[in-house]
């Protein structure tokens, strides 16, 4: 790793004012240098107190629309939600900057040993899972990444034995150069994101880099059942840790036969727990404590510490999260479900007898995949959003008959409750991102669990 005094005296410039390209600011703002900071948004008005540390730093901002700035940068630090081909970046990487994320500056700066987990879906759950694990066995350990703080936050606070468990996303990584981690993962890959990536090749690539630096003193865990997922590790060289949940391995992590089973490279078993067990539920879920208990074995842990969590371990919010019951009808938050396949997860997860909330961004994804999923299971379908006439024609496609439309959320869980009937489930889980009406799936999560408690606490009158 480099020394802060690499980036002394050197021209930066952070795109992106949100909490990674913050956390980088006052990262380099703390060693010593100052970078510029360009954000379109008008960062005195929507973030006053952030903008007092760049005025009191005597950083020079452009901010609220102002042209992008025509210097010759050393580097440019992006925010995840910055897309590396806009022509100034180009421009400025053609002149010799040095474009790189928050996920890479924080390997550059900080300590720690890197956990890092992604896929198109199971981050959240997988990551915070590993982290729950690394506790329960006593390791230096902190969750940072998609989730927790900022990675550069906590990459600045760790020692060498700080285990840094990250999850990270494409385009976090999309920015990496020299980002090695001790132990990755690649938990699946579907479609997600076409709006940036352009394609799925371009966006499994993207997810590839978490293990492009890494060697056989490495652990790359990955899913044996996700063809291009399989068909990525082939390249990796790293050494390779397989999990399946539907076939046995010959080495590796499976289920095959009700049981989690890890097999070393010597043929010799060790028994984890019954898949029964596992207290979060649904087969995307098992999957997920495959490659979490993969992770930990990575790490040295015990089985006996492994299983003790998985046990306990019964999910994180917004992803299929009971949120109450009213007069016999389940209301369950799947704001996490931001794509098709993670949305059909939650459909497969709940069963039938639904009442689907769905709809949002357009981030480019088919949705005839979940239409077909929902049409046996969903008795009312209500759509909202950018992609609600996307959502809706994919759904007169496969054969379903009740759709409506809102205009928001309050309206989505009133007309939720109206249609609903005891032993129903309401489940928000949109199959789409939440940026057309939300900051982020956890703002239109936590609203939706606020209307239904208010269902609630207006049924208990």
């Amino acid at each position: 790793m480099s020394e802060p005094v690499v980036f002394l005296n050197k021209k930066i410039l952070i795109v992106g004012l949100g909490i990674s390209g913050q956390a980088a600011f006052d990262a380099l703002a703390g060693l010593g240098a100052v970078p510029a900071v360009y954000d379109a948004k008008d960062i005195a008005k929507t973030d006053p107190e952030f903008y007092e540390r760049l005025t009191a730093a005597d950083a020079y901002a452009y901010l609220a629309g102002r042209p992008a700035p025509d210097v010759t940068w050393d580097y440019v630090i992006l925010s995840p939600g910055v897309p590396p081909d806009l022509p100034f970046l180009q421009t400025a990487a053609a002149r010799g900057a040095q474009l790189i994320g928050e996920l890479e500056l924080s390997y550059l700066l900080g300590h720690g040993k890197y956990a890092a987990i992604t896929g198109t879906n199971g981050k959240t759950t997988t990551t915070t899972l590993v982290y729950e694990i690394f506790k329960d066995a006593g390791l230096d350990a902190v969750v940072a990444g998609n989730i927790g703080n900022a990675v550069v936050t906590e990459a600045l606070r760790a020692t060498d034995d700080t285990w840094l468990v990250t999850e990270v996303s494409s385009f976090q990584l999309e920015t990496t150069q020299a980002f090695r981690p001790r132990i990755s993962a690649l938990l699946n890959l579907t479609p997600d994101h076409l709006d940036r990536h352009k394609t799925f090749e371009n966006y499994a690539e993207a997810k590839a880099r978490i293990f492009a630096n890494q060697s056989k003193g490495d652990f790359f865990v990955y899913n044996a059942d996700d063809a291009a997922v399989a068909a990525l590790a082939q390249r990796s060289g790293a050494t390779n840790v397989p999990f399946s949940r539907t076939r046995a391995l010959p080495f590796g992590l499976h289920a095959a036969e009700g049981r989690l089973v890890y097999v070393d490279e010597t043929g010799t078993q060790t028994d984890i727990l019954a898949a029964d067990e596992v207290a979060i539920p649904g087969a995307h879920n098992l999957e997920n404590a495959l490659a979490a208990a993969a992770v930990a074995l990575c790490a040295g842990i015990s089985a006996d510490v492994i299983a003790g969590t998985l046990r306990r371990f019964r999910g994180v919010a917004h992803r299929l999260e009971h949120v109450t019951t009213i007069d016999g009808i389940r209301f369950v938050n799947d704001s996490k479900g931001t794509n098709p396949d993670a949305a059909i997860k939650a459909l497969e997860a709940v069963g039938k007898d639904i009442i689907l909330i769905a709809g949002g961004y357009d981030k480019g994804a088919d949705f005839a995949s979940y239409a077909a999923a929902a049409k046996d299971r969903v008795k009312v379908l209500i759509v909202m959003g950018v992609t609600a006439p996307k959502i809706r024609a994919a759904a007169e496609s496969a054969g379903i008959k009740c759709i409506d439309t809102a205009s928001d959320m309050n309206e989505a869980v009133q007309k939720a409750r109206k249609a609903a009937a005891p032993g129903d489930t309401v489940l928000l889980s949109p199959a789409c991102a939440s940026w057309d009406m939300y900051e982020n799936f956890e703002e239109r999560g936590d609203d939706f669990r606020r209307l239904a408690e208010a269902l609630k606490e207006t049924a208990d009158e």
